[in-house]
């Protein structure tokens, strides 16, 4: 079932794995994976049911960016930004890809974070469950056969919610850890099953990369109607 690895692969990278890696797999395999590994049942018309565990929404508290020179006056500290120093970023990053060394199979994906060809990043996402590697290729957008063959990530994402953060080493709120280094151009989300928090970095991503274009970032939703008259629609996920 696993596919063969993009010409741009982890080695290439710098990430050394011994995991099995299943690449850009599609909704079936993925399904029946998840199901094979325990990871969800399905329910009655064939909807893949999970648990994400103690976390059922985001964990906006347990969020960091790295605060380095990229960074330093072109994000708004505070409260909602809350700030890790590089320092803190490599411990969790060394320990990050040790825990990652550990796993015997691994799912990986290549998408494109934004529809629009003159702004959209390239995005690898590595995910330790089949079903969250589901999630992000049915949220984000999926390179053609030609598009995938010559794909070389801008910014990658890796999920293992088995790992376990230490506050005092990693500089994190808790034993959850959302860390992104936009001088590296990778995030880092461990401790949570919560799907959620790999397509709130990329919208983070889009957010920090976007004004600079000269584009501003919505979080909303926009219909046509049949004279090309449009409506854009804000307001909370969920409240219609």
């Amino acid at each position: 079932m696993p596919q063969l690895p993009p010409a741009f692969g982890l080695d290439k990278q710098g990430f050394d794995v011994d995991a099995q890696l299943n690449w850009n797999l599609g909704t079936a395999p993925l399904v029946e994976l998840a199901i094979q590994r325990g990871e969800g049942i399905l329910a009655k018309d064939g909807p893949l049911v999970v648990k994400t565990g103690t976390h059922t929404g985001r964990s906006a508290n347990d969020k960091f960016i790295v605060r380095d020179a990229e960074t330093e006056n072109t994000v708004w500290w505070g409260k909602t930004n809350k700030g890790m120093t590089p320092e803190h970023f490599a411990a969790l990053k060394a320990d990050f890809l040790a825990h990652l060394k550990t796993k015997d199979v691994l799912f990986a994906q290549d998408l494109f974070g934004g529809s629009q060809p003159a702004h959209r990043v390239n995005v690898r996402v590595i995910t330790e469950f089949a079903w969250h590697s589901l999630f992000i290729r049915t949220l984000l957008v999926r390179p053609s056969a030609a598009e995938l063959a010559a794909f070389v990530p801008e910014f990658t994402i890796i999920d293992l919610p088995s790992f376990v953060a230490d506050p005092a080493r990693h500089g994190s709120r808790s034993e959850t850890v959302i860390a992104v280094n936009f001088t590296e151009k990778l995030i880092l989300i461990g401790g949570t099953r919560y799907a959620g928090e790999m397509k709130k970095s990329v919208f983070g991503i889009l957010n920090y990369k976007l004004p600079v274009d000269g584009v501003m970032p919505m979080h909303c939703s926009a219909n046509i109607g049949p004279k090309g008259d449009t409506a854009v629609f804000f307001g909370l996920s969920g409240t219609g």
